[in-house]
C-alpha cells in the first residue's frame, strides 16, 4: 500500500480533534486521471482545519484530497464515481480502474481500523472521550461576486448532532455550544446553531456506533466566512481567532467529561 492518506498523533487526555478533509494531495495514479483543477478541489475541501487540531494532544488529519477517498462518507460512497456524488462536478477524465479504487478503499479501511485502536485506548484511559470532528462549508456557490447564501439557513458554525444519542450527550454539547458562542470573536459572538445545515457525517456516525456509551463526536462545520472560498485565500487573523475559540471550549468540555465520569463510576 502507498503512503498513508492520514496522520494520527496520539496523545493523552480525553479530547481528540479531527480534520479528515484537510488534505489536498493526490497519489500519482489518481492525479493522472482526475479532471478537476487544484482550485476546484480546494473549494470542496476543508482548508485550515488541520491547523485547528493543535488545540488537543490527540489529532487526526487527512493528508489527501477527499476526491481521492472521502473518509466522511460510507465505504460504498467513499470514492466519487458520478457527478451526483460530488456536487455535480465531473471528477474524472478517465474512470478509475478497479485497482485504483481498491487502493483508495484500502486506505479507508486502514484509517478506520487505526482510529478504532486509538479511541479504544483513550476511552480505557479516560472513561469518556470527546471528538471534535472539524469541517468547513461553502456559502457562495453562486459565484465570487454573487450574494452569499441566506445567513438564516447558514450559521457561521453548524453543530451536527444527528448521529449521537442527544439524551446522553446533550449537556456536554450544550456546554460546548454555549462556550463557543460566548467567546469574544473580534468584538462579537459567533452564530452557533445545531443541525441547521448538517447533522454529522459518516465519521461521527461510525464513532457513535462503535463507542455509543463512551465517545461523543461533535460534527463542527465552520462556514467559510474566514476565507475566500473561490480563491482559497484565508484571512489569517480570523483563522487564528477560530482556533482560539475552539481552545476556549476545552475547559468546559473537560468539566462535562468529569461529570460523566463521576456519574458512571
Amino acid at each position: 500500500m502507498s503512503q498513508k492518506s492520514y496522520k494520527i498523533t496520539r496523545g493523552t487526555g480525553p479530547i481528540v480533534v479531527a480534520a479528515i478533509h484537510d488534505g489536498h494531495g493526490l497519489r500519482d495514479e489518481v492525479a493522472k486521471i482526475i479532471a478537476l483543477s487544484d482550485s476546484e478541489r480546494l473549494r470542496e475541501e476543508d482548508p485550515c482545519t488541520g491547523e485547528w487540531t493543535t488545540v488537543a494532544d490527540t489529532r487526526i488529519i487527512g493528508l489527501r484530497s477527499r476526491f481521492e477517498v472521502d473518509l466522511n462518507r460510507p465505504r460504498e460512497k467513499a470514492v466519487y464515481r458520478i457527478p451526483a456524488d460530488a456536487w455535480g462536478l465531473h471528477v474524472w477524465e478517465t474512470a478509475p480502474s478497479d485497482a485504483v479504487v481498491a487502493e483508495s478503499l484500502g486506505q479507508y479501511d486502514e484509517f478506520y481500523e487505526e482510529v478504532r485502536t486509538a479511541l479504544a485506548k483513550l476511552q480505557k484511559e479516560n472513561k469518556h472521550v470527546v471528538v471534535y470532528d472539524l469541517h468547513t462549508y461553502n456559502h457562495r456557490r453562486d459565484g465570487h461576486d454573487k450574494s452569499p447564501a441566506d445567513a438564516s439557513l447558514n450559521p457561521e458554525v453548524n453543530i451536527g448532532t444527528g448521529t449521537m444519542n442527544r439524551d446522553r450527550w446533550g449537556p456536554l454539547v450544550d456546554r460546548f455550544m454555549s462556550d463557543l458562542h460566548a467567546f469574544d470573536f473580534q468584538g462579537r459572538q459567533l452564530d452557533v446553531r445545531e443541525n441547521v445545515k448538517f447533522q454529522g457525517g459518516q465519521f461521527s456516525r461510525w464513532i457513535h456506533e462503535q463507542f455509543p456509551e463512551t465517545v461523543c463526536s461533535i460534527a463542527i462545520e465552520f462556514k467559510k466566512f474566514f476565507m475566500d472560498e473561490w480563491t482559497g485565500e484565508p484571512d489569517t487573523v480570523q483563522v487564528s481567532e477560530i482556533k482560539k475559540a475552539l481552545l476556549h471550549t476545552i475547559p468546559g468540555v473537560r468539566k462535562e467529561i468529569e461529570r460523566l465520569d463521576k456519574s458512571n463510576a
